[in-house]
């Protein structure tokens, strides 16, 4: 299912749960209620809930986008390091220069477009793309430099490959969800409270107060789904791509 689909389902689910308590709840209000009776410690302990709880997603949001920009600036790190090793090469003998630029076509060919997909779906690095950076790393060190023109490129491009192997670590640590789950637990109770308190209020069945209980509970589903989509900076719409490695390897891109 679309994560679009799931944001719009979840919008609507929360705006209709809501506007359906307040219609019930209202018909169970005597008329001679007085809405302007509720007490002022409600209405204060209301605000202060609704701002406590504003600044936590604030915080959450800024978390989670701060990871996803983290995990796209590894990426960057990775695909421009590999980039420097194949350009590096250009000193060594034509067999070696070809068969390091092979490997590393080979890695990132499958990078963009195999385990990208495979990240996504398992939250994890494959097997298989370690194993080409691996041969990657054993035909930059198993050369011996002829002369002292190719050992001083020799150390740069073995420094290349250790800076690509950990961006690609750090890409595998943020393939899966980033959020704790105790985390959720306090956003979402803490959505079902602030949601809950605009009741304490006495709201009525007016389109105006129906609207702004509405787009109260909309914009807090909205916000929720926000975080969950950064969550996974590899793996769901709002996400980090592969963009660096398709613009330093443009004849790769399918």
């Amino acid at each position: 299912m679309s994560e679009w689909l799931v944001l719009t389902l979840a919008m609507a689910a929360a705006c209709a749960v809501v506007l359906t308590i307040v219609v019930i709840n209202n018909r169970r209000i005597p008329e001679d209620d007085d809405p302007s009776e509720t007490p002022d410690v409600i209405e204060y302990m209301t605000m202060m809930i609704g701002v406590i709880y504003a600044i936590v997603l604030g915080l959450a949001i800024a978390g989670v986008w701060e990871a996803r920009g983290a995990a796209q600036e590894t990426v960057r790190q990775e695909a421009q390091a590999m980039h420097e090793i194949s350009a590096r090469a250009e000193v060594y003998p034509q067999a070696v220069r070809e068969r390091i630029r092979a490997d590393v076509d080979a890695y990132v060919g499958y990078v963009v477009n195999d385990e990208w997909t495979y990240m996504a779906e398992n939250g994890e690095l494959s097997e298989e793309g370690t194993a080409l950076l691996e041969k990657v790393r054993r035909s930059v060190t198993d050369y011996r430099p002829a002369d002292d023109f190719e050992g001083q490129a020799y150390q740069p491009l073995v420094d290349q490959v250790a800076v690509a192997d950990d961006a690609r670590g750090a890409r595998g640590q943020n393939a899966g969800a980033t959020m704790p789950g105790v985390v959720w637990f306090g956003l979402i109770i803490g959505a079902l409270v602030t949601v809950g308190l605009i009741f304490t209020l006495q709201i009525r069945r007016t389109g105006r107060e129906l609207l702004l209980a509405g787009l109260f509970s909309v914009l807090i589903a909205f916000l929720l789904f926000l975080i969950w989509d950064f969550d996974a900076p590899f793996g769901r719409g709002i996400s980090a791509t592969a963009a660096p490695f398709t613009d330093l390897f443009p004849q790769l891109t399918p």
